[in-house]
């Protein structure tokens, strides 16, 4: 390539196409872009990343965790028997609508299965994402559901945290039932992979630290 075809090449640039005659005042500017860029990776490099800490701590909040574990398993056969009522009805209702359609009608158990998944999955969307943060059995019992740095649950979370806990349940049992008993906090698989922890309620946590003060004596 020739002197004056070098002098007239074309190359990128951020903003277009830059002719190589200006190349004085862009490799100034570009020596000034690429060190601002070097100083952002850098400083990027030496972020240190926000790790929330936990905001329940079993060591001094003792009411929290006392009981949950137990509180916890009650709590799943009660959501258990409510998830498990509208699925009975539905499997009723298409038997006798089979026999009233001649057989036609028992086609419709084929999207029970489907229809249950999806509505255990909402079940559990919108009352761990409710004002509560509980579903039915968690309120029974007085327990409740918050992120490990104390913020309430959503709806996503909660739906989640049951497809979680299935998954973890159907692949490790029975060895991810022994998870609660090596943390201080009994959580289960699934919580400490979504960062949740179950814990009592306001108004049992404040009956439970009432009961464990000591008794003064005059």
């Amino acid at each position: 390539m020739s002197h004056h075809a070098a002098r007239t090449a074309r190359v990128p640039a951020v903003h277009g196409i830059i002719p190589l005659h200006k190349a004085d005042s862009f490799s100034i500017s570009g020596q000034a872009g690429w060190a601002i860029m070097r100083e952002t990776l850098s400083g990027i490099g030496r972020m240190s990343i926000d790790i929330k800490p936990h905001a329940y701590d079993p060591a001094t909040q003792p009411e929290l965790f006392d009981g949950v574990l137990a509180r916890r398993v009650i709590a799943f056969i009660i959501d258990f028997i409510v998830i498990s009522l509208p699925v009975v009805l539905a499997a009723m209702f298409i038997f006798a609508f089979g026999i009233v359609t001649l057989g036609l009608g028992f086609a419709l158990y084929w999207l029970l299965p489907s229809a249950t998944v999806v509505w255990a999955i909402l079940y559990f969307g919108f009352t761990l994402g409710g004002p509560a943060s509980a579903t039915i059995g968690m309120r029974t019992m007085d327990l409740e559901m918050r992120t490990w740095y104390g913020a309430p649950a959503y709806f996503v979370l909660g739906a989640v945290h049951a497809i979680a806990f299935w998954f973890t349940v159907s692949f490790f049992t029975p060895l991810v039932l022994l998870v609660p008993f090596f943390n201080e906090r009994r959580r289960l698989l699934h919580d400490i992979l979504l960062g949740t922890v179950v814990i009592n309620n306001s108004a049992r946590a404040s009956m439970l630290r009432a009961s464990m003060q000591p008794v003064r004596t005059g």
